[in-house]
């Protein structure tokens, strides 16, 4: 992608600074393989709160990013919402099952409606890490949908979850956010940086971390994030965070 012009709404040459140092760390740090093997059996499950600080899993928390992508001003609306899915998978056959929080994403480009997505979360209560189990797809064109790219789902056609947010953040650590070989969806995370202060329209955020998603399915591919504590997802790429609706307790 070409980052060039990012929007005047976001902070500009300090968001494309950090992409290329978080670009460069990952390239720097690539060598060593990603954990695709988690103890799911050893966990209980949560689909609900702020246990883990890098993502909400509350009903009615909201994070909008916006910014301009290679000339299109692009919008994603993530919305916790009052709602759960029920995703059973086995493990050494042994089934799972899991009751997971549903959140939305509302993607658009100049306004114009590209793609909802529906992904399933929750959290292993025994060390807060924060386990992707799928995702529903529509994918938008003239107001239409035209296909389903990228869902997939945890005991469907051999898919299992990964890790989407650790709870405790290394640096360093690799591991699958998804394993969905037969739906293409094979979305992987570096930790790349720490200890980040990132100024975004919607406030400055400190101790902030960066993480650097790639996926074999493209090895050119890399997708620069930074997350806040007590907030989220801040920082994909070009757009950054413009307003956080967070539900109090």
């Amino acid at each position: 992608m070409n980052h060039e012009g990012t929007s005047t709404r976001g902070p500009g040459r300090a968001v494309l600074a950090l992409l290329l140092l978080l670009t460069l760390a990952a390239g720097a740090a690539s060598a060593v393989g990603f954990t695709d093997s988690f103890r799911v059996r050893d966990c209980s499950w949560s689909s609900k709160g702020t246990a883990n600080p890098y993502f909400s899993l509350r009903p009615g928390d909201q994070l909008i990013l916006e910014g301009d992508d290679e000339g299109e001003t692009v919008r994603n609306e993530i919305t916790v919402l009052n709602r759960t899915e029920r995703i059973t998978f086995d493990v050494d056959g042994m089934p799972v099952t899991v009751r997971a929080r549903v959140i939305r994403e509302r993607e658009t480009a100049d306004g114009e409606l590209t793609e909802i997505s529906r992904n399933f979360f929750a959290r292993c209560r025994q060390t807060s890490d924060i386990y992707y189990f799928g995702e529903d797809v529509d994918i938008y064109e003239d107001g239409q949908v035209v296909s389903h790219d990228g869902a997939w789902r945890a005991g469907e056609d051999g898919a299992m979850p990964g890790i989407v947010m650790p709870g405790t953040f290394l640096l360093g650590a690799k591991y699958y956010q998804e394993i969905a070989p037969e739906s293409e969806a094979l979305d992987r995370s570096q930790h790349v940086e720490m200890g980040i202060e990132m100024p975004t329209p919607a406030g400055t955020f400190s101790d902030c971390v960066g993480v650097v998603d790639t996926t074999p399915l493209d090895p050119e591919s890399r997708d620069a994030k930074v997350y806040c504590p007590g907030v989220g997802l801040v920082m994909d790429e070009a757009i950054v965070l413009i307003e956080h609706n967070r539900v109090h307790p």
